[in-house]
């Protein structure tokens, strides 16, 4: 049963209590595979799938044909279902799109920055317990809007060797470029390094499993990353005017994602908590992953009662969650009230699975608490800034003292004579 804390009574690092570092055996097996990968590139991606997914691979990469297949069997109102998906997510992330600038308001000065999409980019996308062609969407079509040349996404196969067709036929819908059967660490490995199939990219995106974002932390520099998830969090915030079994099917969508998924309720409504409490009680034997949710929500679940909804706030903002429900009459009261969260659904009618398929933020989203400093996914992901600088002779030459003095009290005598060089003609003249 999922357990309530009053507030007062709860130190800082009680409220906050996840870490997201990996075991020790994790970080060494997660060695091990990269240095396999690398080694021996698509056979030790065959042994892989072979041995983590029951795969026996002849080839690495999805063929057209396979594409077509699983397009061709989906059942049309699901492929409406994600084009509509599809369409939202673009409209949103249209918006995100930065344009260059110039400033050039000193006559011999130019001053600028310009936006470059990167070249390659790689999607991955989990399979295992459960299949997410909205991934896909979510990941891919922030890339497409950016511009990105060629992506690409590795999925691991299932026993019969084939990709998951849902995930198959939204990378259709999302505009993939090409898709590899590999998942897990090896996967990560592929992406960074290359294989004989895989190709290498600049960037790696998409959630995963422990060894999945252990991988991605230990090819960070060699490659970017969106950022190391952990396990799904929501927190719903609400009062005692809510309903208290939509309040408990909401923190249900998480925790049936994950034994390690983090459900929190913080209300300034004592029996708002005990109703829910109950609530969830009804509700969690009913799911098809009940057992899946009672681990999430016994283990990692708490309520948090507070006596005002101030306070309610503060505690929302130290949790910083990955997905914070506002279910309150006038969400938009407390919207600036909000500084950490990931992604904020406003009001009572506005699940978290809503944004998690359709409505068009991203769902690819700081967990952990890194939604204090950190964003959700999207189109800045797969852009990179450059500034640019030009002067004319005059314009330096009238700055040129300043610069050299700048860099002689910083012990740069090659700085500074990197500039006055340009003069010294000048003064020999004179």
């Amino acid at each position: 049963m999922i357990r309530i804390y009053e507030f007062d009574a709860l130190r800082p690092e009680e409220i906050l209590n996840r870490d997201i570092r990996a075991e020790a055996n994790v970080e060494a097996t997660v060695d091990a595979i990269i240095a396999d990968v690398r080694a021996r590139g698509d056979e030790a991606l065959k042994d892989y799938a072979l041995k983590f997914d029951h795969a026996a691979l002849t080839s690495i990469q999805v063929t057209q044909e396979e594409i077509d297949e699983a397009f061709a069997a989906s059942d049309p109102e699901f492929i409406k279902t994600l084009r509509m998906a599809a369409d939202n997510i673009r409209r949103f992330h249209e918006h995100q799109v930065h344009e260059n600038f110039v400033v050039n308001d000193t006559p011999g000065i130019v001053l600028g920055q310009k936006y470059t999409p990167i070249e390659r980019a790689g999607v991955y996308v989990p399979g295992g317990t459960a299949a997410y062609p909205s991934t896909v969407l979510m990941d891919v079509i922030p890339a497409k809007v950016a511009g990105v040349s060629e992506i690409v996404m590795t999925t691991p196969a299932g026993p019969d060797g084939k990709a998951n067709p849902a995930i198959l036929t939204a990378a259709v819908i999302a505009g993939i470029d090409r898709i590899f059967k590999t998942g897990g660490a090896q996967a990560i490995a592929a992406l960074a390094y290359g294989t004989e199939s895989v190709p290498a990219v600049d960037k790696i995106v998409g959630p995963g499993n422990i060894y999945v974002a252990t991988a991605k932390r230990k090819v960070f520099g060699k490659v970017g990353i969106d950022m190391i998830a952990g396990p799904s969090e929501i927190l719903v915030l609400a009062d005692g005017t809510c309903n208290p079994a939509w309040v408990a099917a909401d923190l249900l969508s998480q925790a049936e994602h994950d034994r390690l998924a983090s459900p929190v309720l913080v209300t300034d409504s004592a029996e708002l908590a005990r109703a829910v409490q109950a609530e969830l009680e009804v509700q969690i034997p009913q799911l098809p992953r009940a057992a899946i949710a009672r681990e999430s929500v016994d283990t990692n679940g708490k309520i948090i009662v507070t006596d005002d909804m101030n306070k309610a706030i503060e505690a929302v903002n130290i949790i910083a969650p990955e997905h914070l429900e506002i279910c309150v009459d006038d969400p938009f009261a407390i919207l600036n009230s909000i500084r950490n969260a990931g992604s904020i659904f406003l009001g009572k009618n506005v699940p978290e699975a809503l944004g998690d398929y359709f409505a068009g933020p991203n769902h690819t989203l700081p967990t952990s608490g890194t939604a204090r400093f950190s964003s959700p996914l999207g189109v800045d992901d797969f852009v990179k800034k450059s500034s640019f600088i030009y002067y004319t002779r005059d314009a330096l030459g009238a700055v040129q003292g300043r610069i050299a003095d700048f860099a002689e009290h910083e012990g740069l005598h090659a700085h500074a004579r990197s500039v006055t060089i340009r003069y010294e003609d000048e003064k020999q003249e004179k």
